[in-house]
């Protein structure tokens, strides 16, 4: 089977974007994605956190069964960004309703709220354009899905990626601690309004 079959077999859907493909993961392709979510994790914030806090993290947030469970709510969706040659090379995950991770449906004006969860790309794949198409895409959804505000957290140290959101007009409304083992750091809570 060469992989392209291998790929429509097991992903199905497929999202043409424009010279990548984002394809919806299914329950049975949580080990991939994990292995994808460990190695993204670890380029983005290997330098920063102590190696015992990180094996904590895999053990918990990434476990097998914390992402197969993840992968079978119904209020959110994981694609996996496929070059042109067919190789995954980053991971996108949004959530909606009552599955996104801050009660910001509490705040009377962030009602039908869609988060940005997760946008990670390998290393060697950065500064190629799949963030940006992942991230639009992610729009596209919360527009599809008539919400009203799309939110997300950034790091408050990774400026490159403050820097990305802020032109697309995205504005800081909040923060919350990561937790990871014994690491806390600060993520921003930043916004945007749809409609």
């Amino acid at each position: 089977m060469i992989f392209a079959d291998f790929i429509k077999e097991m992903f199905g859907s497929q999202n043409n974007l424009n010279k990548y493909m984002l394809i919806k993961v299914k329950e049975e392709q949580a080990e991939v994605l994990r292995a994808l979510e460990v190695q993204t994790y670890l380029e983005t914030f290997g330098p920063y956190i102590k190696a015992e806090d990180m094996q904590d993290y895999f053990a918990h947030e990434l476990s097998l069964e914390r992402i197969q469970k993840d992968l079978a709510l119904v209020e959110s969706e994981t694609y996996f960004a496929l070059d042109e040659t067919e190789k995954i090379v980053g991971f996108l995950k949004f959530n909606w309703g009552q599955e996104q991770t801050e009660p910001v449906e509490a705040d009377y004006s962030m009602r039908n709220a869609f988060e940005v969860h997760r946008i990670y790309v390998l290393k060697p794949y950065q500064g190629q354009g799949f963030g940006k198409e992942m991230f639009e895409f992610a729009l596209q959804e919360a527009m599809k899905r008539k919400c009203s505000w799309v939110w997300l957290g950034v790091w408050e140290k990774n400026f490159k990626a403050q820097n990305f959101y802020f032109k697309y007009g995205f504005e800081r409304f909040s923060e919350h601690k990561y937790v990871t083992g014994e690491t806390v750091d600060i993520d921003w809570l930043i916004r945007k309004k749809l409609k």
